[in-house]
């Protein structure tokens, strides 16, 4: 019998945000995360989103006090979601550009991106939305 393996794994990513309401409704909506813990103090408020089912695996913290970002049209850092196919990329797409956040209209690129696009949360964060990565959900 072999020894386990000891080694980091990535829990959550926590963020500061200006208005912690609006990023809640953003990826609760968006990304079909729930909130999974609160705790409030004086000023100070906290709340854990993950995706249903992955509560114990992996978390996005929010927490309040924090200021909007900038991002330049050039800067790709953000966050990524995979989607069931490429009319899930367009239809969520469609519904980010309603909203007035979309970033990168659905473009296919060679894998291992795949087909995308890129929505800005209420704080200015990109999220990317995809198709056909050899991560997250797996193709039809």
């Amino acid at each position: 019998m072999s020894e386990p393996r000891h080694y980091p794994r990535l829990t959550h990513i926590a963020l500061h945000v200006r208005d912690i309401a609006a990023c809640i409704r953003f990826y609760c909506g968006f990304c079909g995360m729930v909130e999974t813990h609160r705790r409030e103090s004086g000023h100070q408020t906290i709340v854990w989103l993950a995706e249903p089912g992955r509560e114990h695996d992996f978390i996005l913290v929010l927490m309040n006090g924090g200021e909007d970002l900038q991002l330049s049209s050039h800067d790709y850092r953000h966050f990524g979601f995979a989607l069931p196919s490429r009319a899930a990329v367009d239809a969520l797409a469609a519904r980010a550009k309603a909203a007035n956040c979309l970033v990168w209209p659905p473009r296919d690129e060679p894998y291992p991106v795949g087909y995308y696009c890129g929505v800005r949360d209420p704080n200015g964060n990109y999220v990317e939305f995809s198709y056909g990565q050899p991560l997250g959900l797996p193709e039809d």
